[in-house]
């Protein structure tokens, strides 16, 4: 159960870290123009990924646009994706003593 728990906990960062980037990044730039703009659009996307696939893929989904095959797959892979992001930002929170 506790590492169910860890599991969700990590999940849960995440996607609340990707959320926060994504819609912060989304207020403040609009489509880069620049090489810089590009590559600082493509660092954000690294955390913020599974926030926008998840919205992409379920705005398709809801258009008719994907099966539910490929919907399972990619809110899998959001999933997983967020995960991942969650176990970053916990390692580091506990590294610098939070």
């Amino acid at each position: 159960m506790h590492t169910l728990i860890v599991f969700l906990f990590s999940v849960s960062a995440g996607m609340t870290t990707a959320g926060l980037l994504c819609n912060i990044y989304r207020l403040m730039a609009g489509e880069p123009s620049t090489k810089l703009g590009t590559f600082v659009h493509y660092a954000v996307m690294v955390i913020a990924g599974p926030v926008v696939l998840a919205g992409n893929s379920t705005k398709s989904f809801r258009k008719k646009e994907c099966s539910k095959t490929a919907y399972a797959l990619a809110l899998a892979l959001s999933v997983y994706w967020s995960f991942a992001t969650g176990v970053f930002i916990l390692s580091l929170a506990l590294a610098l003593g939070a």
